[in-house]
């Protein structure tokens, strides 16, 4: 468990900071009539952003990972 951890740890704190950053995004730009599906209810914006910034923290990792290996192997 703490291998998955450690080696998800960059995407789950992208995925907490985009979580923080829809909930502020609902709290201060919103939609006050409703009638926005996304906007107008903060568990969806939340949510949103939550799964945008785990996308985001994945394709660093990914690219850390690639990166840390061609380095690998060029010392090798």
């Amino acid at each position: 468990m703490k291998d998955k951890l450690k080696k998800y740890r960059i995407s789950i704190i992208f995925a907490i900071a985009g979580a923080i950053g829809g909930f502020l995004y609902w709290r201060f730009v919103g939609c006050l009539s409703g009638t926005c599906p996304i906007k107008s209810v903060w568990y969806w914006t939340t949510l949103w952003g939550t799964a945008a910034g785990y996308l985001v923290g994945d394709m660093i990792r990914e690219f850390l990972e690639k990166r840390e290996k061609k380095r690998n192997e060029r010392t090798v």
